[in-house]
């Protein structure tokens, strides 16, 4: 038996993402939508076509979308405590997927931890995108959780200021 998230998820993988939505609509108006288990089935769904109208569908929906790390939940309680803006989260730009984007300010975050980015390989790669994406006009900034631990205050008053550019 599939559930209605997985369901939903698989639909979005052909159909156009305004079906998507109004079956979405109709599975939460019958409280059949379980909004934590379609988060989950986006976790188990990386490099899925679904995920973007999915994920674009939970933020619609005013789901919210914590994240896929302990990192990027770390930095989601960190704006929201902060009252910054929330960003789009794990979206595709130029063909890279970014941890955090604020679209109208073209601001990325990253979020590199130890976890995701300990290798050498993704380390380069990380650094080899950085470039393409100013030169599209993105501004990159990263962020660890030693910034979230140690530069908090500092790493809030960046945000709004590249924010209101």
């Amino acid at each position: 038996m599939t559930t209605v998230a997985r369901t939903i998820f698989d639909f979005a993988e052909v159909a156009a993402y305004d079906e998507v939505k109004k079956v979405a609509e109709a599975a939460d108006r019958r409280n059949l939508l379980h909004v934590r288990e379609l988060e989950e089935v986006c976790e188990r769904g990386r490099g899925r076509r679904a995920l973007r109208p999915v994920r674009r569908l939970l933020l619609e929906l005013g789901a919210p979308v914590e994240g896929r790390s302990p990192l990027e939940i770390r930095f989601a309680e960190f704006l929201r405590a902060r009252r910054i803006s929330r960003p789009v989260q794990n979206v595709d730009v130029l063909g890279h997927e970014v941890d955090a984007l604020w679209p109208d300010a073209k601001l990325i975050v990253e979020l590199d931890s130890w976890e995701f980015h300990g290798d050498r390989a993704a380390f380069e790669r990380d650094r080899a995108r950085d470039p393409k994406l100013l030169i599209a006009g993105y501004r990159t900034i990263r962020v660890t959780h030693r910034r979230l631990d140690r530069e908090a205050d500092q790493l809030a008053a960046e945000i709004r200021q590249l924010l209101d550019v």
